[in-house]
């Protein structure tokens, strides 16, 4: 180290000495010594370098540090998987027992005064434990009640119990309130032993839960429900009824909710008897418990105004068990009477808030304006254009008539079903439309009486069943199932035409004519409708359908309102109109047996035990006709009606006897079941003997009684159009004229088998698009024989292709007969100007010549030839046209003298 640092700054005795004793050949270490004294400026300059860097790196650090990050123990480590330190990885450390300090602000006398900073010593163990049950991206079976009060918890406590016991979801209970009890005294209390109800129980409560106040503890509770949210990550949250919470508790638990986008279910005051239907429901169904929504649309009829109002009432006392109440659509006709007039005007829908929340009104009226009949497509069309969903998997609609009442728990049947059917992670089915409410008495047809199916070794136990049958009565239909009768209809009466063939009706005109449209998408789709039929369904009724004020559909007459026959086999489709009924001897007339009482007490009463609702799978299954089908049979006759119904109705035409493919299928389009949409115009849907037979159904107006069309002309093929071009034609014994115009019909095919066929104008089509039709000309011995065929007279030689001889009359080209007298005389004024005008020319020519050649010599001479041998052509021109008009005027009329005189010139 001396040696170093004696290398880099030499001794005293050596920095004392002079320059001259240090003279190069006196010694050899004068060199080295100087060297290193050279070295000494260059290692200070890079230390003071390095300490400038530094002190600069110092001032810029102290700078810049950060003042946000508050103290080491609040700090969040992103490597930890818990949020914050709130939520400690070892859970042996304890919560403080005594009692917190006041602030000097604060009320001796004050309970709930403690609001510092919110921290969870019990809830990091039971959330850890359960972190395998959160899956992969929210993919679950979690269910999460939440309570904050002792009553709310003994309340919901044994629904959460049973739907652990029910096997299809992992629940968990989270305590959130103030009390100091631990979770196995609270079980203890009511009755719950851990090994009977299989639930996740996490201790949600702050330190110092019994001293905070309201702010703190909302605090709290968003914080806990953002920790369970992370590591269970719920499909649903339950909370109890509003009065037994605290209201911090409720506040907060539905804001974080929506936060975290979960399905919030508040219970109403009586679930534990009245909704213990809800336990058996999956977390998929849960799920979409908040999303879903109903729109409820009633169809009043004339003369119906008791019935509306009985349903109405119904309607506004069932229980809705605090989930929000349906949106109501009325459709009144355009003459009401006072008293429905001044209930509607006095409705309230739903009912007054009195906590002072802002009312919204969930009702509309709709007032029809015309008082005419509507047709059947006029009144299928107003019905279904009432609804349209806005969300097709989340928007419903159940239809129902006036004639109808709801059970008080109605609204419990449809959301039971409608979860469990329709978002279940089990149950969902493509091929249901929808869910009905009543069991029908008759069949389709009306005359039928209805024997429900049973299970298959079970001929004593009712079962609920699936029918390929829609219900207008009382019945909820899908969203995207009635997007697609939207689609259907649309494209159904739009290609209604008098070539529409008749699709025979199986529906009674008992009910409207909506419904037949929906029966043949059914049909060609395959769908069915889930019918219910309990032990109790006879007494204990979801919906019943009253008789003593029964209106029919109105857009039936009232002179032909029959039940169409009956058979064992469905007829199948006959080439009429799409809604035509037998006429039958018996009138309809509503169902004479006692009506069901409805149900009052609880849903689970009607359903067999424990509650579950059967599988889809599992159910009975029935044809449109109502014989018993298994789902392959149902497919196969859903196949062959499409293949029939895109042929005869959809307007897909099949080529080279083999079907066209057919389209694609998409959510809530029909579009597949029609062909060439685009290509029907104004003329197949107006002016058609057949349009008021299509909208009304009327039998007195059908095909059969309308006289036959004639048979359309065939076109003349072209080898027997050469066969009949004979070079000259037969002499034929007529008079001069008809002589005359056979030799121009065999001048003119001598020229077709030149140039080809020949192209004349015809009559302007409607739209203004004009377009030519090819005409085929023949000789006149063959003339005659066609126009005696087609029914024209022998003078007409031009025949267009596919057209008889009196629509060649209405063609442009020729002249009717009215002008013919005043059209001789015009071409005889026209071929008297034409040759004044060919004689002045030649005059003239003549002058021209003379003049050039004597003026010009032989310049004047070739000036002459040039003017010559321009005026040939004009002339020449000028000739054939006139020849042109005097050809077509005498082909109009053979008669015309004045064109018969310049025939031998042609």
């Amino acid at each position: 180290m001396s040696s170093f640092f004696g290398s880099i700054f030499p001794g005293d005795k050596e920095l004392g000495k002079k320059d001259d004793d240090h003279r190069p050949g006196r010694s050899p270490a004068l060199p080295r010594a100087w060297s290193a004294r050279k070295q000494v400026s260059g290692v200070r300059r890079r230390r003071v370098t390095y300490l400038i860097l530094g002190l600069l790196a110092i001032v810029l650090f102290v700078k810049n540090i950060p003042t946000d990050l508050g103290p080491n123990s609040a700090r969040r480590d992103v490597r930890v998987p818990y949020p914050d330190r709130s939520l400690p990885q070892s859970p042996n450390q304890e919560a403080p027992t005594d009692k917190p300090p006041r602030r000097s602000p604060s009320s001796e006398a004050e309970d709930h005064y403690y609001d510092g900073p919110v921290k969870f010593y019990k809830l990091a163990a039971s959330l850890h434990a359960v972190a395998m049950l959160a899956g992969r991206g929210g993919k679950n079976k979690n269910i999460l009640f939440a309570a904050s009060s002792l009553k709310s918890a003994s309340a919901i406590m044994p629904m959460a119990c049973e739907m652990a016991a029910q096997k299809r979801n992992d629940v968990h209970f989270a305590f959130m309130g103030r009390e100091e009890l631990e979770i196995h005294e609270i079980r203890e209390v009511n009755g719950i032993n851990e090994d009977d109800c299989p639930v996740n129980w996490h201790d949600a409560r702050p330190d110092y839960s019994r001293w905070s106040s309201d702010l703190r503890m909302e605090v709290s509770v968003r914080a806990g429900l953002g920790h369970i949210n992370k590591f269970v990550m719920p499909q649903a949250l339950i909370i109890d009824y509003e009065g037994r919470e605290d209201t911090f508790f409720v506040n907060s638990a539905r804001i974080k909710a929506l936060d975290m986008g979960k399905s919030l279910v508040r219970l109403p005051r009586d679930a534990a008897t009245d909704m213990m239907w809800i336990t058996h429901l999956d977390s998929g169904a849960l799920a979409a418990w908040q999303t879903t929504y109903i729109d409820l649309v009633v169809h009043a009829l004339p003369h119906s105004s008791g019935s509306l109002l009985r349903l109405l009432k119904s309607i506004e006392a069932a229980d809705y068990f605090g989930h929000r109440r349906p949106h109501l659509t009325i459709e009144v006709p355009s003459d009401i009477d006072g008293a429905t007039d001044w209930y509607l005007q006095n409705l309230i829908w739903p009912p007054l808030d009195w906590s002072g929340a802002l009312h919204t009104s969930q009702v509309t009226l709709r007032r029809r304006i015309p008082k005419r009949t509507f047709t059947a497509a006029e009144a299928s069309s107003h019905l279904v254009e009432s609804f349209y969903p806005a969300r097709p998997e989340d928007s419903h609609i159940l239809i129902l008539s006036a004639q109808a009442e709801l059970s008080p728990l109605y609204y419990h049947y449809v959301m039971y079903n409608l979860l469990e059917y329709k978002y279940s992670k089990g149950q969902r089915s493509d091929n249901l439309v929808g869910i009905s409410l009543e069991l029908p008495l008759n069949h389709l047809n009306g005359t039928e009486p209805l024997s429900p199916p049973h299970p298959k070794g079970k001929p004593d136990t009712p079962t609920p069943f699936q029918w390929q049958a829609p219900n207008s009565n009382a019945a909820l239909y899908f969203g995207d199932t009635w997007m697609e009768l939207h689609s259907f209809l649309t494209n159904r009466i739009s290609t209604m035409t008098s070539k529409t063939p008749k699709y025979q009706k199986k529906i009674s005109e008992t009910q409207p004519a909506w419904v037949e449209y929906l029966l043949e998408l059914m049909r060609a789709r395959g769908y069915t409708m889930l019918y219910p039929n309990y032990a109790s369904t006879s007494s204990n009724a979801i919906a019943v359908s009253h008789s003593e004020l029964y209106q029919p559909p109105e857009e039936y007459p009232q002179d032909r309102r029959k039940s169409p026959s009956s058979t064992d086999a469905p007829p199948p489709l006959d080439p009429t109109d799409p809604f035509t009924a037998e006429p039958v001897t018996e009138t309809m007339k509503p169902s004479a047996q006692p009506e069901p009482e409805l149900l009052t007490t609880t849903l689970l009463d009607i359903l067999p035990q424990p509650g579950d609702l059967p599988p889809l799978s599992a159910l009975p299954l029935l044809s449109y006709d109502g014989t018993l089908a298994s789902p392959s049979a149902l497919e196969d006759s859903a196949s062959a009606f499409t293949s029939t119904f895109r042929r005869e109705i959809g307007g897909c035409i099949y080529a080279n006897g083999e079907p066209d493919p057919e389209p694609a299928v998409y959510t809530g389009s029909a579009n597949d079941l029609f062909c060439n949409l685009d290509s029907i115009t104004e003329e197949d849907l107006a002016g058609e003997p057949g349009d008021a037979r299509l909208l009304t159904g009327d039998p007195d107006l059908d095909v059969q009684d309308l006289p036959p069309p004639p048979p359309p002309p065939q076109p003349i093929p072209a080898q027997a159009a050469q066969a009949y071009a004979e070079p000259s034609p037969p002499p034929v014994p007529a008079d001069e004229v008809r002589q005359m115009k056979n030799e121009f019909t065999a001048h003119l095919q001598r020229q077709k088998e030149k140039k080809g066929p020949k192209k004349l104008p015809t009559k302007p089509l409607k739209g203004g698009d004009e377009k030519e039709e090819e005409k085929v000309l023949v000789p006149a011995a063959q003339v005659s024989a066609l126009s005696k065929a087609g029914g024209g007279g022998e003078d007409d030689a031009v025949f267009p292709s596919m057209k008889t001889p009196e629509e060649v009359e209405d063609e442009k080209h020729v002249i009717p007969h009215a002008e013919r007298g005043s059209a001789r005389n015009e071409l005889a004024s026209h071929l008297n100007r034409q040759q004044q005008k060919q004689k002045k020319g030649e005059g003239k020519e003549k002058n021209d010549e003379g003049g050039g050649g004597g003026g010009g010599g032989g310049g004047g001479g070739r000036a002459g030839q040039n003017i010559k041998a321009n005026k040939e052509p004009a002339k020449a021109k000028a000739k054939e046209e006139e020849e042109t008009d005097a050809k077509r005027s005498w082909m109009n009329d053979p008669d015309d003298a004045a064109a018969a005189e310049r025939k031998p010139g042609w």
